[in-house]
């Protein structure tokens, strides 16, 4: 692996040189990039702006972004993007600008980092609760509309909205390597992914579930899914926003994610808050 180093990210050119690798991670049809005006104003108004570079590439290849907030009246972060190149990704460089987030809004004295990320992404959801110790309370449904995206795939953009409480023992045990709880086995499911030719479907979803921990599941691939079998990709999306939208509103939250690579498949842990 090519040394990488990692710093803030303050002047023009750099601000230009995201909004450039915005379109190479998202693709050249992508046109809700966040442009070198906005990204000036977030940092000079408190907002987080990171970036990663390959030294012998001289090039900059990830970035993590975020601008100040406001949540039940106290300061946060709402951390917009955050994005690797693809041939640059699974080799730990998002986590790592995850955690130098979370040590800057620790010295700017905030307790709270918020951001969207799309449930069916299964290794964002392994990434976002086994290693950096999220919780997960809100449903957002179609938030950022029908993005031009071909990584969308015109699926709407429902999102959940990550709460990542900095300073708490969870999130000091998560991104300090602690394993996340063991899968519960007394759990009741409130779906289960059956077998579709190559792919995974959504089946037998109860919505009226009353017990204290919930299990929903759903498929690893979901990218590859967008673009070669789009018709599921949106049974999975309009299935799981009736299960989240409905245990969310009677007051369960995610808290935890297990991936079963065999099985081709993770599940999320609800609980009752």
């Amino acid at each position: 692996m090519p040394p990488i180093h990692y710093r803030d990210l303050t002047t023009l050119d750099e601000f230009a040189a995201v909004v450039q690798l915005e379109r190479d991670i998202w693709g050249p049809a992508y046109d809700d990039v966040v442009p070198v005006p906005i990204l000036a104003v977030s940092v000079h108004t408190g907002g987080i702006l990171i970036g990663a570079f390959d030294d012998d590439a001289g090039r900059m290849i990830g970035f993590v972004y975020s601008l100040p907030g406001i949540k039940d009246g106290r300061p946060t972060q709402w951390s917009h993007m955050a994005g690797v190149l693809p041939e640059y990704q699974s080799r730990g460089l998002g986590f790592q600008l995850k955690l130098l987030q979370r040590e800057r809004a620790l010295e700017a004295g905030l307790d709270l980092i918020q951001w969207t990320y799309d449930p069916l992404q299964a290794m964002n959801a392994h990434l976002n609760f086994a290693k950096l110790g999220v919780v997960v309370a809100e449903y957002a449904e179609n938030i950022y509309g029908i993005s031009a995206s071909p990584l969308h795939g015109g699926n709407p953009t429902d999102r959940f909205v990550a709460d990542w409480f900095v300073r708490t023992a969870r999130v000091v045990d998560r991104v300090g390597g602690a394993a996340p709880l063991a899968p519960v086995m007394t759990v009741e499911r409130a779906n289960r992914a059956q077998p579709a030719g190559e792919w995974l479907a959504p089946a037998a979803v109860d919505l009226a579930l009353d017990a204290k921990r919930i299990s929903v599941q759903i498929p690893i691939g979901f990218t590859e899914m967008l673009s070669r079998a789009p018709e599921l990709a949106l049974e999975w999306r309009m299935a799981t926003r009736a299960i989240f939208t409905a245990y969310f509103g009677r007051g369960y939250r995610a808290v935890e994610f297990f991936v079963d690579r065999a099985a081709r498949q993770g599940s999320y842990l609800l609980v009752r808050n």
